[in-house]
């Protein structure tokens, strides 16, 4: 079989190379040599096709679905100033009531010491709140230069085709590459990165206090409103006035709320202090875990060189740098800049810990 068919491709090939060889000479006719450069040109663009040092069946997927990732990173896009505005919108409301339906009751059955503590209190976490929400939205995460510059880099974008720094990453929705990139929040319309991943945390946590702290505090409230609404169905009717049955229903709305988003913003909140801990970002906990698994197979441990201990970790994120700092940069409003450019990840001098090494047999 393999004789027959080597006489019958013998002749076709040889034909093929008289062509080629033909196609180079200058008495050849030009239509005849353009045939043979558009062969050229299509078997080196079919070769291109095909080969890819990159290519598996992670790009296939990819590829496949890359009109399913076009419609969700587009629709985020244009959705995400319904979804500050709906935080807006629920907050606002939270307060509302707190001022108009909250506030009366405790004047009347509160002393005046525990009046003080939750009038301080609670201006004080409304201020946090509002002061960490708006940095996180109108502070940009921060994004690498695109002109040359001399900074070390890693690796090259293959959105953007352009050098992309240590801990950067290209973000689909805001079509550009961030500065240590941690995810992309649609309640923010924003990009979680460098210079806004602080501002991002603290309105987590600073959001779960209030929530929790109203979810306490109307406890009592919330029982008295709710066994008063389970007697609306009576036959009579209880005489309440209207006022009243607003505020039966605005103080289960409240407790509702607050106690629902207590629970999931907790859980996130939780969640990315880990992260915090560990000197990782949520891309970066990926990443590592795919790296630990790999180093683990070869009998090698990972160590993560962004790692500098959980305290010197979150006096890197906090931008603490003495005592002092705790309270003015953590328990106040505070807009300093983070530790670096974000570009070079060099340790800060008030670590104590150096980092370790990447690898460590």
């Amino acid at each position: 079989m393999r004789s027959r068919r080597s006489l019958l491709l013998g002749p076709a090939r040889l034909c093929l190379r008289l062509l080629l060889l033909l196609g180079y000479r200058r008495r050849c006719p030009p239509l005849l040599r353009n045939l043979v450069l558009r062969w050229r040109y299509g078997k080196v663009c079919l070769r291109s096709l095909l080969y890819n040092s990159f290519g598996g069946s992670d790009t296939v997927i990819d590829s496949a679905f890359e009109p399913v990732y076009w419609l969700v990173d587009n629709v985020i896009r244009w959705f995400g100033v319904v979804f500050v505005a709906l935080v807006i919108v629920l907050t606002s409301s939270i307060v509302a009531i707190a001022y108009l339906c909250v506030l009366p009751l405790i004047l009347h059955t509160y002393s005046v010491p525990r009046i003080c503590w939750h009038f301080v209190y609670s201006h004080w976490n409304l201020i946090l709140i509002v002061f960490h929400y708006y940095q996180a939205i109108t502070t940009p995460p921060g994004y690498p230069p695109q002109a040359k510059t001399d900074l070390a880099t890693v690796s090259i974008c293959k959105k953007c085709i352009y050098p992309k720094p240590a801990r950067t990453h290209h973000c689909s929705i805001c079509n550009r590459c961030v500065l240590k990139m941690d995810h992309h929040c649609p309640w923010l319309n924003n990009c979680v990165g460098h210079y806004n991943h602080r501002y991002f945390f603290s309105f987590c946590f600073f959001m779960t206090l209030g929530c929790v702290y109203c979810s306490f505090g109307s406890w009592d409230m919330f029982r008295e409103a709710y066994a008063a609404l389970e007697t609306y169905h009576q036959t009579p009717p209880p005489a309440f006035s209207f006022r009243e049955r607003m505020t039966h229903k605005s103080l289960v709305y409240l407790w509702f709320l607050c106690s629902s988003v207590a629970l999931a913003l907790g859980a996130l909140t939780v969640w990315h202090a880990v992260l915090i801990s560990r000197g990782e970002t949520s891309i970066e906990r990926h990443i590592n875990k795919k790296e630990r698994h790999r180093l683990s197979s070869k009998g090698k441990v990972f160590r993560n060189p962004y790692n500098y201990g959980c305290l010197d970790n979150w006096k890197v994120f906090l931008g603490v740098n003495t005592r002092r700092h705790w309270l003015t940069r953590v328990l106040l409003p505070s807009s300093h800049l983070p530790y670096g450019n974000g570009m070079t990840w060099d340790p800060p001098p008030y670590v104590i810990t150096p980092p370790d090494s990447v690898l460590a047999v």
